[in-house]
């Protein structure tokens, strides 16, 4: 199992928490995705997923639903 956190600008309201759980859900491998709605901030979410998910996936689906994936400061 692996889990990956994300950071998401855009996000207000409860739609958007759902549009982007369905978007990253329908990823293959993910098992789980939690949202924490932060209105006007960042939101983060949590993925849980039986295999490593690359970014530009995980990109795409957020952009899918109309959000945008705050990069990592690593």
């Amino acid at each position: 199992m692996t889990t990956t956190t994300i950071g998401i600008t855009g996000m207000t309201c409860g739609h958007c928490v759902s549009a982007v759980k369905s978007e990253l859900g329908g990823l293959p491998g993910v098992e789980t995705v939690d949202v924490d709605l932060v209105n006007g901030g960042t939101s983060t979410a949590t993925i849980s997923s039986s295999a490593p998910l690359g970014a530009d996936s995980i990109d795409a689906a957020v952009a899918e639903a109309g959000y945008t994936v705050v990069p990592s400061e690593a």
